[in-house]
């Protein structure tokens, strides 16, 4: 068969029409039991070497033969020694029916030919199967094909006619096989129900069980995902999709042991399993595990070279590491892989070229201080523009970076023995540091790369606003002067920055004038159609309250004679999926949906608010709805917020001056006070494209180590601290929230004798060296 999307326009009419009437007849003809492979995560992979599925691979309850490529066989609604039978179940002369379908279909000697060959040879398949009596075989096949013909439309028409099916003899086949092509238009609530029915006629159907986690996991409902999947295992041990998709829950939850665990289990079904070791691989990068993470890449790549994620990712983890050329030929291939005519580009194929020329651009740094240039600065502002919004690489008049530069050697492993004690100390300290700053929230994972990075930097931001408040100057982007705000977040950035280079952690303020003047958007779905993102979860009750609180101030002041009956309405709102009919019954502009601005009261100019982020809230015919948060980044938002910013770091300055000639509690809270002040609004202004939490938390224990205070307590479950800060009412509560779990104690006399992070680290290959080494058995020991 030929591969998904590279048929021509044939498929959308006839071939879809001809599928379709074959399905019905190939239902009503069938009385075996019919199955379907699961829809995996990624995309499908290749047959095992030798065309045969390895053991473990397509295992189900009875010993299949080896199959074609169209024919792939998973599990069965029949029993082993139930009714109806399960043997001979296939036995096929491959050849002889490919044979006679290019026959049939070259000379088009069948009903609803197409003008697309490869249409025409799959139509033909099916033809020969119902030919030879093959139903079952005959109805996989037609699944395959939807597969393929439902992006086109069509895909509606085949529910259709599967309802009439299941309306004149329903059975657990025929409603699973409704539900993936529900599943498939991402109607996951519809789908799972259709699953649902399906387990009541038949409960031991592992893959219907698997189709139903899948509906929950697709919807962000990981905890009854992962127990979909465990019965889904239960009833078939050594189920590969399963144990993936099971470890997949895990890693969305932020459990590396759980997710690691699953994916070793499905690895020993099947050492070769290729969509297994790219999500393992995956985890552990993410985990800040490269190295490992690179085996699997490697791996990966042995078993199908032309697989888009793993090639880019294995470029992307050699050059993490600093080892430019191994990387950047791995970029390379992921560029000459060329999308074909009509062909979606993969994400990894619109990334790569950005990649690969800010990688060009590292590598010519690698051995230049760190405070002689910007990367801000040096990289072209149409490059970063596009880069950030990940757009196609369409830039005019771009000058590419220059090559790689063979005096210029990759970075070697620095093994964590070979630095001194006090800079091993300094390592230890930066990695408990960083562990503190991680979220204990569905979707974030403990990347101990990032930990440690962002440890270093909070250590740094300490060292740096101690010589500010004793006026010492500093050296940043080649000139030395004395600190400014700016300077403090650009240390957590450049670390940051060098931890992952995959993302753009760039300032919105120097991209481009253009770009900024039509607004640069920070978007956050929380809802899509059925897709809830459970990381921000714990803020929808929140949001909601705050929607109420705004639509009752709006009617109050435009419609007070509805007040009364808009409050009691509002009373019954228990969801944000409800708020969209109230807003329709009350408000005749409300049509398709609605929004909501927030506002951050002004510290500089008292009973002023500036603009804080709008939300969102649309919905479509069948009931859907999106709701979103974003943030505009324009000049004018820039400037009144670092206006605001400027203020506070004006007075934090003054008064850290005068802390450090005293040790009076008072001083100490209002320097502290300031510190939190200021990152409340940096995080309402998210000055950055990426990254801005963690960058600006890594400055807040930083700069409150400075004042005296370590931060000792860790952020509570399910809390982001940037929300926080995004739907607190103002400076003042947000920093009573963070105060309320930092646990602020005195800091360690120790601190004062480690080393200075920005000489002991002060070349991108010194940064990456460190990031690198692994002090696992030691630190352990010294914390």
């Amino acid at each position: 068969m030929a591969p998904a999307g590279r048929g021509g326009g044939g498929r959308g009419g006839a071939g879809a029409r001809a599928l379709r009437w074959l399905l019905l007849g190939a239902v009503a003809c069938a009385r075996a039991s019919e199955h379907f492979p699961p829809l995996s995560l990624l995309k499908p992979e290749a047959p095992a070497a030798g065309g045969c599925a390895q053991p473990g691979d397509w295992a189900d309850q009875y010993p299949a033969e080896c199959e074609s490529s169209f024919l792939n066989f998973h599990e069965s609604d029949c029993e082993p020694r139930g009714s109806p039978s399960c043997d001979s179940l296939l036995s096929l002369n491959t050849e002889k029916i490919l044979s006679q379908a290019k026959s049939i279909a070259e000379q088009k000697r069948f009903p609803f030919a197409t003008d697309n060959d490869s249409t025409n040879e799959e139509l033909a398949v099916a033809y020969v199967l119902i030919g030879s009596g093959l139903y079952d075989e005959a109805i996989r096949h037609f699944s395959t094909m939807l597969q393929i013909l439902s992006p086109l439309g069509r895909i509606n028409e085949a529910v259709n006619d599967l309802t009439k099916a299941i309306q004149l003899q329903p059975s657990a086949r025929l409603y699973r096989h409704r539900g993936t092509l529900y599943f498939i238009s991402e109607d996951y609530a519809t789908a799972h129900e259709d699953f649902q029915q399906s387990l009541e006629l038949n409960r031991n159907q592992p893959t219907a069980m698997l189709y139903k986690g899948l509906t929950f996991f697709h919807r962000g409902l990981l905890k009854e995902a992962i127990e979909a999947f465990k019965e889904a295992l239960k009833q078939k041990v050594d189920f590969i999709d399963a144990y993936k998709s099971l470890g997949q829950a895990y890693r969305e939850l932020g459990n590396f042991e759980a997710a690691t665990e699953s994916f070793q289990k499905a690895l020993l079904l099947n050492q070769n399993h290729v969509q297994t070791l790219q999500l393992r691989g995956l985890l552990l990068y993410h985990h800040g595990s490269l190295h490992e993470a690179l085996q699997n890449f490697k791996r990966c790549l042995q078993l199908e070279p032309y697989n888009d994620v793993c090639q880019y990712m294995k470029g992307l983890s050699h050059v993490a590491m600093g080892q430019f050329y191994e990387g950047i030929k791995a970029q390379t291939k992921v560029m000459l892989n060329d999308p074909l005519p009509g062909q979606k580009a993969s994400p990894e194929y619109l990334k790569v070229k950005y990649l690969r020329e800010y990688s060009r651009y590292l590598h010519a740094h690698l051995d230049t201080p760190l405070t002689e240039y910007s990367v801000d600065l040096d990289l072209p502002g149409s490059f970063k523009d596009h880069w950030a919004k990940t757009l196609p690489f369409l830039l005019e008049d771009y000058e590419e970076q220059p090559g790689l530069q063979p005096h210029i050697k990759d970075v070697l492993h620095q093994n964590f023995d070979s630095y001194n004690p006090d800079v091993q100390e300094l390592i230890c300290v930066a990695d408990r540091l960083g562990s503190l700053m991680q979220y204990e929230t569905p979707g974030f994972l403990p990347n101990k790369r990032i930990h440690r990075a962002m440890g270093l930097a909070a250590l740094e931001v300490m060292q740096a606003v101690q010589r500010t408040w004793t006026n010492s100057k500093v050296r940043m982007s080649g000139r030395t002067r004395l600190m400014q705000w700016r300077d403090m977040f650009d240390i957590a950035v450049k670390w940051r920055r060098i931890a992952d280079p995959d993302q753009p952690v760039l300032w919105l303020d120097q991209m481009p004038a253009r770009s900024l003047s039509r607004g640069f958007n920070n978007h956050i779905n929380l809802i899509r159609g059925q897709v809830i993102n459970m990381r921000y979860l714990e803020y929808f009750e929140k949001i909601l309250h705050f929607i109420k609180d705004r639509i009752l101030v709006y009617h109050g002041a435009n419609n007070p004679e509805a007040l009364l009956e808009v409050r009691e309405a509002l009373e019954k709102v228990h969801k944000v999926e409800d708020l969209l009919p109230v807003m329709k019954q009350f408000n005749t502009k409300t049509k398709d949906g609605f929004t909501v601005n927030t506002k951050v009261p002004s510290l500089k100019d008292e009973g002023k608010d500036l603009d804080g982020f709008t939300i969102t809230i649309t919905g479509d015919k069948v009931g859907n709805i999106l709701f979103s948060v974003e943030t505009q980044t324009t000049e004018e938002r820039t400037q009144l917020y670092h206006a605001e910013i400027d203020a506070l770091y004006k007075d934090l300055t003054a008064k850290g001056k005068v802390l450090i000639l005293s040790s009076e509690f008072g001083e100490v809270d209002a320097v502290c006070n300031l510190i939190l002040s200021l990152v409340y609004y940096f995080y309402n202004l998210m000055p950055l494209s990426r990254g801005s939490s963690v960058i600006a938390y890594s400055v807040i224990v930083g700069a409150l180590m400075a004042s005296g205070k370590e931060v000792a307590g860790r952020i509570p479950k399910g809390k982001l601290v940037d929300f926080e800060a995004m739907t607190a009412p103002g400076s003042e509560a947000f920093s009573k929230i963070a105060k309320s779990w930092m646990n602020l104690k005195s800091i360690s006399p120790s601190y004062k004798t480690l080393p200075s992070v920005s000489e002991t680290f002060p070349t991108l290959r010194s940064i990456i060296e460190v990031l690198n080494t692994d002090s696992a058995p030691r630190c352990v020991k010294k914390l």
